[in-house]
């Protein structure tokens, strides 16, 4: 169940009924985005650093491949083919500092008005006006303030317990893979929208999936399967065993079959070589291992 909202956007806070959703919000601006999670009654913002370090990756790929799915802009034309190639060096920390500055504006208020139980969950999006950047310059702090707008916001909620029966997911297979799937963007939330509504009352989680069979990610969630290790695969890969022999392994589509490379993913897949626990990044069967 959702609680209070918060909206940073703009040089303005806003904390009434009015902000909405952030899946509603996000569907009407374009952007890169990232969504981030408080931990431990909100004593810790998870994973942020990587957070930033993935919402610049999106940016920049969306520069170049896809702007009209980053910058507002008036003219269809120029939102569509003129590239943008900002300079990296000065681009990640200088979207850090925007973005920590809107944080500092927005957090302190969530924080002192949520209650007890209650974690954040906080969106940071980013998105700019295409006819106002200049491709060749250099883009610092100060003039990434003119071209670009950042947008935090946040909502409390109550974390679901785990381990009780219910509180699972309940998949189906129903949705294609992500166009431009190295960045997470806002236009995303649109388009799963739109599968939502094909979804069965009794599923909660849309599973992507080009062919029917082999599993790519959740329409909003990573997807992993643990099972006994396949040593018949004719896919001609072997299990990455990092010294422990045992006879499962967790198996989760590559990056380069077109999935979100994920911060969860991520994570997962290092605790799973610092562990010695087998791991193949190769799409799981639905009929095998699923169905």
């Amino acid at each position: 169940m959702s609680g209070s909202r918060y909206l940073f956007s703009k040089g303005i806070l806003s904390h009434t009924l009015d902000v909405p959703l952030a899946k509603v919000f996000l569907e009407a601006h374009p952007g890169a985005y990232t969504t981030s999670r408080t931990h431990d009654n909100a004593s810790c913002l998870m994973f942020w650093e990587r957070h930033m370090k993935r919402l610049s990756e999106s940016i920049q790929i969306l520069s170049n491949l896809a702007p009209q799915l980053l910058f507002k802009s008036d003219n269809a034309t120029t939102a569509s083919s003129q590239p943008v190639s900002p300079n990296l060096p000065v681009w990640q920390p200088a979207l850090k500092m925007l973005v920590n500055d809107s944080l500092e504006k927005i957090l302190p208020v969530a924080l002192k008005e949520r209650v007890d139980t209650e974690e954040l969950i906080i969106t940071t999006l980013v998105s700019g006006n295409l006819e106002k950047l200049n491709v060749y310059e250099t883009i610092s702090k100060e003039k990434m303030s003119k071209y670009f707008d950042v947008h935090v916001h946040i909502e409390s909620y109550v974390p679901p317990q785990f381990g009780i029966r219910g509180n699972g997911e309940h998949l189906a297979v129903g949705g294609y893979g992500r166009n431009i799937a190295g960045a997470k963007y806002s236009d995303w939330v649109r388009i799963r929208k739109n599968l939502e509504k094909l979804r069965p009352p009794s599923v909660t989680e849309i599973l992507l999936s080009y062919n029917g069979d082999q599993i790519l990610e959740g329409s909003a969630t990573n997807f992993f399967v643990v099972c006994r290790k396949d040593w018949d695969s004719n896919d001609g890969k072997s299990p990455s065993d990092h010294g422990n022999k045992n006879h499962f392994e967790v198996q989760t589509a590559p990056v380069n079959d077109g999935v979100l490379p994920g911060i969860i993913r991520q994570l997962v897949l290092e605790v799973c070589k610092s562990e010695g626990i087998p791991f193949r990044e190769v799409a799981p069967s639905w009929s095998k291992h699923i169905a």
